[in-house]
């Protein structure tokens, strides 16, 4: 039953990420109503409206001049991503949009300006941080339990996102570069970079990255236009370093995991399935805590951004997942591109 207060939001873009998290999500909230769809092909906004209700629009134009619409959720290929989170900020609406927010640093800036300007909400949905563990680890580390962080190892690897989208295989438009722009800096760093935003309360200032095509192919068997491996060195402004490594062919289980060396002991997140997190203390001792799996491309719960973008706009607080982090978030994407692109270590500048 919902309540009168309702936040009636429109969906744009209907493929695997609004099938499995964003129609169900909202469908679940009490205090969201699902008031339609739009795709580039109607046949998929159609069955998302035979399952969820709400109306088919004929054009995101359309659903973005309903006046009934307080919300959307942008669920497209990157490269729309920002055109139409800034059209639908312009018309009123709040925004929660997928990741990567946008395919520039130029485009990020001018989609949180235009948060700004118009007063509305803008949300990207970097899910990690709503993982249990990773709630979990981040008071741990704030209560100074385990002292300074020191370094840090975190990886996000699985067989590749072409077995995730509606179109399965080679066809996957995260295979089109004129869609994707990225392949695993987009889908896969975006989060884990948002993540040790978080978890070392520091700026990541420093990078050095290899990125390369190693293995995914199109269907003429030539290499795909986007990387599908990225590892990185990072270095934060206070002076943590680490690695991050992101894969699409990890062709055994999927990879999520970070593990966090500290002054007074090691902190293990997702590093094995029986417990989410570990601590290992520098006097021996040992504490594990069977807490909530991660989400994973075959285990899908509840991702927390949905209620959380709800939330924020019932209560008329800003997300704290909002444009501008991001956006941080991006600025390190951007380096580690420019890093292998042009062999040398990228330094970040933030005012």
């Amino acid at each position: 039953m919902f309540k009168d207060n309702a936040v009636n939001v429109g969906i744009i873009g209907c493929g695997s990420i609004t099938m499995q998290r964003h129609a169900p999500e909202y469908h679940a909230n009490v205090n969201a109503r699902v008031s339609g769809f739009y795709d580039s092909r109607p046949e998929r906004a159609e069955e998302m409206v035979r399952s969820y209700g709400g109306k088919v629009y004929d054009s995101y134009e359309a659903m973005l001049a309903d006046q009934c619409i307080d919300a959307v959720s942008v669920c497209t290929s990157n490269a729309y991503h920002a055109p139409i989170t800034i059209a639908a900020l312009k018309a009123g609406k709040h925004v929660l949009c997928e990741k990567p927010m946008a395919v520039s640093i130029e485009d990020a800036v001018q989609m949180t300006e235009t948060a700004s300007e118009t007063g509305k909400y803008l949300m990207v949905g970097h899910n990690q941080r709503f993982a249990a563990a990773h709630i979990k680890a981040e008071k741990i580390l704030s209560s100074g339990e385990l002292g300074r962080i020191l370094t840090f190892s975190t990886s996000f690897s699985h067989k590749g996102s072409e077995m995730w989208g509606i179109e399965k295989g080679t066809h996957s438009w995260f295979f089109n570069k004129k869609e994707a722009i990225f392949g695993v800096l987009g889908d896969l760093a975006i989060h884990k970079v948002d993540l040790l935003r978080w978890l070392t309360k520091d700026e990541i200032n420093e990078v050095a990255a290899f990125s390369a095509t190693l293995d995914k192919s199109d269907s003429n068997g030539n290499l795909i236009g986007v990387e599908d491996n990225v590892i990185c060195l990072l270095k934060t402004a206070g002076g943590i370093m680490g690695t991050m490594s992101v894969s699409w062919t990890n062709y055994g289980e999927e990879d999520n995991s970070t593990i966090l060396y500290c002054s007074k002991g090691v902190l293990k997140i997702y590093h094995q399935a029986e417990f989410p997190l570990e601590i290992i203390k520098k006097d021996g001792e040992k504490a594990y805590f069977k807490i909530g799996a991660i989400q994973t491309n075959t285990n899908q719960t509840n991702s927390g951004v949905i209620d959380a973008f709800i939330e924020s706009i019932v209560k008329g607080i800003p997300p704290k997942l909002s444009g501008q982090e991001a956006l941080e978030a991006m600025k390190v994407i951007s380096a580690c591109i420019e890093s292998s692109d042009f062999g040398r270590t990228v330094k970040i500048k933030y005012i």
